[in-house]
């Protein structure tokens, strides 16, 4: 499945998931087959609110996000996670203004059920950040992944011919466009305080194989959740509980080497 919009823009590849409830995961599908959308839920009133993020990142994705911030305010509030991914340096930009907001970032599908007093709102732990989504869940000051949330990543490649990766032909120019891009998401991953472990497990799966899914270990490895005690979006006390912080020597801990201690 090709999630850049853009001709020339490189793109990490996401698989389409399949949620339990069909009526339910016919709407998130469609949504998430859709440019990326930002939307405020609205919890009142003793309880804390976020923003709903579902769809693909596109060129148009980073300014999209300064127009919905500019009707909001942003500061340090939870931004809601379910996406199969996009264009990596516009993912990037992106996850540059989650960053300066201090958000708070986690993987869920946001949920409204009737109620006696309206529609309520949660967030639903089944969805899915794949490929660029994943970085994008790295920009969080705070990052939690709830148990049964799928974190999935993949190479990057060129857009224009990720369908038959393996057949098409490639110039000097689409080597240097790959590096190029390669060397910027390193840089992004280190400056949100990603490990070497998240760019290593990514550009080792190609796009001719599926997504490869992190275990619990692989997102600590990777530095990507920061907490595994959340209460629940839409209860009163929705604040994480943070885990303790990484050493630098921590973020370059090889997860083969980790891998490879188990055997043992």
């Amino acid at each position: 499945m090709l999630l850049s919009a853009a001709s020339r823009c490189i793109a990490l590849l996401g698989l389409v998931a399949m949620l339990s409830c069909s009526a339910y995961a016919g709407v998130v599908l469609e949504k998430r087959g859709l440019p990326m959308n930002f939307s405020w839920v609205a919890c009142q009133p003793n309880c804390r609110s976020w923003v709903s993020a579902v769809g693909i990142i596109t060129a148009e994705t980073p300014s999209d996000f300064d127009a919905f911030a500019h009707d909001h305010q942003l500061k340090g509030e939870t931004i809601v996670l379910d996406s199969s991914g996009g264009s990596v340096n516009d993912a990037i930009a992106l996850g540059q203004r989650f960053r300066a907001l201090e958000m708070v970032t986690t993987v869920g599908g946001t949920v409204l059920t009737p109620s006696a007093r309206g529609e309520r709102a949660h967030v639903s732990p089944e969805a899915y950040c794949e490929s660029m989504c994943v970085f994008l869940l790295l920009s969080g000051k705070s990052r939690y992944v709830p148990e049964r949330a799928h974190v999935r990543v993949h190479q990057i490649w060129l857009s224009y011919c990720a369908d038959n990766a393996r057949a098409a032909s490639y110039t000097a120019d689409d080597l240097t466009t790959v590096e190029r891009d390669i060397g910027r998401l390193a840089k992004y991953t280190f400056d949100m305080g990603g490990a070497g472990d998240l760019l290593s497990l990514s550009l080792n799966v190609p796009p001719w194989e599926d997504l490869h899914e992190l275990s619990p270990e692989e997102l600590r490895v990777t530095n990507l959740i920061t907490t595994d005690n959340a209460a629940p979006l839409g209860s009163p006390n929705a604040s994480p509980v943070e885990l303790s912080p990484k050493s630098l020597q921590d973020l370059f801990v090889s997860t083969v080497a980790a891998a490879s201690a188990g055997q043992e």
